[in-house]
């Protein structure tokens, strides 16, 4: 079953925002613990778990679609070349076939 966040992030379908929420929780739950315990006042930890909620999703966010952008970039760079190897594959192109003194005075 499909979750939106906020009304309109499909956590499901979009690629990187069950992680990021994911690790937003935890880092907000990290630094807003960790602001109690070295401060003890209330209110303000949870004003910098709420930051640290943001900050994180955000953070991881970016790096995810980042890593996601170059991942395709590299399948579509692989996709590219093993269409050109089935293409070119036995033909005087195709950069593996060794060719012989004949066939360099040809080309």
């Amino acid at each position: 079953q499909s979750f939106k966040l906020l009304g309109f992030l499909d956590v499901k379908n979009v690629p990187c925002a069950r992680d990021s929420v994911l690790y937003g929780s935890l880092g907000s739950l990290v630094m807003g613990l960790g602001h109690f315990l070295a401060t003890s006042r209330v209110r303000r930890s949870c004003d910098v778990a709420v930051g640290g909620f943001i900050c994180t999703m955000l953070g991881y966010w970016f790096y995810c679609r980042f890593n996601l952008a170059q991942q395709r970039i590299r399948q579509r760079m692989l996709k590219e070349g093993m269409k050109n190897r089935v293409l070119f594959e036995g033909s005087y192109l195709d950069p593996e076939k060794e060719q012989t003194g004949s066939e360099r005075t040809n080309s």
